[in-house]
């Protein structure tokens, strides 16, 4: 019993941040409720996490966040997966003048910082929770698209797929039948990293008003408001705080036991 505790113990933030954002927009009016009396409250038993400069709940926001946040890196990975291994798989079986095409707009991508290239679309595009997506996506995909590209100029090589082309089958169904599946192990591992990745990113441009807008609540912007608190109110920016850490490394430690059990060489240990 306590192998699996020890085992389970660190998703505990991660489903708990799940079952956050689920019930988090049945919390939307009770999160940004303000309540002058109780402004900078510490934590007690009627609020949990205290209060903000507004009285709104801490704990309340803190789940409001975590749907934004959910709602953001699962969007923008989605998103990013889908149109980076497509471009990855096209290039990497194709090869020749489109490859080197492909393989120059990623170098392009990849010569931009990426938090400053999404602060830079973010902004030209106005805040918002779906250009905060767009943004971070048109970022993301470069990363999946270089992983597939690589792993199908190798996969591209191998005996049954020069099998499929001697019987004749079409680009199309050796590209979904005979290369995909063999791609879905990294990309999954590379898709963990990259939802925690972006968790910070989304904070990040909510910290700097480039999210979500006012009375919504994000993690980022939760940290900006308690900011000018920090010697008054310290829970403003600790509970989301803390939330962010854990969150991400418990991302992490999936990344990390999806890599392990998915790697072949690792079962022979």
């Amino acid at each position: 019993m306590i192998q699996v505790i020890r085992r389970w113990l660190p998703f505990l933030p991660l489903t708990l941040w799940a079952m956050a954002a689920l019930t988090g927009g049945w919390l939307s009016t009770s999160a940004n409720l303000i309540d002058l009396e109780r402004i900078l409250h510490p934590p007690d038993p009627s609020g949990l996490l205290g209060y903000d400069d507004l009285g709104r709940p801490v704990l309340q926001r803190l789940m409001a966040g975590a749907q934004t946040s959910f709602l953001v890196s699962i969007g923008v990975v989605s998103l990013s997966a889908l149109f980076g291994t497509a471009v990855g798989l096209v290039a990497g079986y194709r090869g020749g003048w489109l490859d080197l095409l492909l393989v120059r707009v990623i170098d392009v991508f990849l010569a931009f910082p990426g938090i400053l290239l999404a602060i830079a679309l973010a902004g030209v595009m106005g805040p918002g929770i779906d250009n905060l997506i767009i943004a971070l996506s048109v970022v993301g995909w470069v990363g999946y698209a270089r992983l597939s590209r690589g792993q199908v100029l190798s996969l591209r090589e191998r005996d049954h797929v020069a099998a499929a082309i001697a019987l004749g089958s079409s680009q199309w169904f050796i590209l979904t039948r005979h290369l995909l599946p063999l791609l879905l192990a990294p990309l999954i591992v590379e898709a963990t990293f990259g939802i925690a990745g972006m968790v910070i990113a989304e904070a990040g441009l909510s910290f700097l008003g480039l999210g979500v807008q006012p009375p919504d609540a994000s993690w980022g912007s939760m940290i900006r408001d308690g900011a000018g608190y920090m010697l008054m109110a310290p829970h403003m920016v600790l509970a989301p705080g803390m939330a962010i850490m854990l969150v991400v490394l418990s991302l992490n430690l999936m990344g990390d036991r999806l890599r392990d059990r998915l790697d072949i060489r690792m079962r022979a240990y």
